[in-house]
């Protein structure tokens, strides 16, 4: 059996998601499948192409929901998991059908779709989490910004945030692939020592201090929210924590900034701020109003490379709203 794993690219959360998936299914499924690997990005206009879902059994982990017959396997956790109403009406169908209801599988309450996968295949299928546990605990601490505080988050001295910054920050479309295999199979202090690895990780510190650097100079702290735009210094990537670390009494961030393939706005909370969860704003829904998503707490929004202006307005919106509802004035 040829199984294509389709996961959330650049995301600790996503590749760690796609290394549970195979060998839960390498162990509960299908013991003699082989796997291929292909990121999804969160990108302007369409996500999936219907071509790419040639795998025998083909499995989306950590990412929007796709109706296509050709998909066998998803689970997510994201609130803005269905790109259209249809959509969420065809998962709903689906949950009607034992066969299927069998292989899709939703849940916002998880924080990371590694720890839901977890939960899915051990309590349906029987598979072991124990051998994994170290990587299921990372992922809900990466991707529910469970750090004890703005400086473990940004001063990456865990394994495990050395190995989200080079995630991150890849351009290597075969690395993420090679790299998949062996979370579920060495502790991550043993994978920063691969050959393949370990050369990636002295400059792209070195670019982590300079992007430190460059917020600095950009941020701006008003009424608790922070926003930057650093649109004219193109970034694949930065650390999310960064302008916490620089003004930790603010609540909300939204920075703007540009790659080789979207203008990106993303909107933010601080995982360490004092105020009351009921009076803070749900990022999701504000970003679902430009087509973007992500979690109460999290979202982006990705506007086409020659869209900055377009993406430039709608930061500027989204700022001027956060600023106006600051939960601790």
């Amino acid at each position: 059996m040829r199984v294509r794993v389709f996961y959330h690219d650049k995301c600790f959360d996503g590749t760690c998601s796609a290394a549970l998936f195979t060998r839960f299914h390498r162990e509960r499924v299908a013991p003699g499948a082989s796997y291929e690997y292909h990121g999804l990005v969160h990108r302007a206009g369409a996500l999936f192409d219907e071509n790419e879902f040639t795998g025998d059994e083909n499995a989306i982990v950590d990412f929007k929901y796709s109706p296509s017959p050709r998909v066998t396997w998803w689970f997510d956790h994201h609130l803005s998991a269905f790109l259209t109403p249809q959509d969420h009406a065809h998962f709903l169908a689906c949950q009607q059908d034992p066969v299927c209801s069998a292989h899709k599988f939703f849940d916002p309450t998880y924080t990371s779709c590694t720890s839901f996968l977890a939960h899915i295949a051990s309590t349906r299928y029987g598979f072991s989490t124990e051998p994994v546990a170290e990587l299921v605990r990372w992922a809900d601490i990466v991707d529910g910004a469970r750090y004890q505080s703005p400086q473990a988050a940004v001063e990456m001295a865990a394994p495990a945030m050395k190995l989200t910054l080079i995630i991150e920050s890849t351009q290597d479309p075969a690395f993420i692939p090679r790299l998949i295999p062996l979370l579920t199979q060495m502790p991550l202090e043993e994978i920063l020592k691969q050959p393949f690895v370990a050369p990636l990780l002295p400059p792209l510190l070195e670019r982590h201090r300079a992007a430190i650097e460059l917020i600095r100079s950009r941020a701006e702290d008003k009424n608790g929210t922070i926003f930057f735009d650093i649109t004219d210094h193109p970034l694949e990537g930065f650390n999310k924590f960064i302008p916490y670390y620089l003004h930790p009494e603010a609540t909300y961030s939204i920075g703007l900034s540009k790659s080789s393939f979207r203008t990106k706005v993303a909107v933010g909370s601080n995982p360490w701020t004092k105020a009351d969860p009921a009076r803070m704003l749900n990022l999701a829904q504000i970003c679902e109003r430009y087509g973007g998503g992500g979690h109460a707490r999290v979202g982006a929004i990705s506007f086409p490379p020659d869209k900055e202006e377009q993406a430039r307005a709608a930061a500027r919106e989204i700022v001027a709203e956060l600023r106006a509802h600051d939960p601790l004035a």
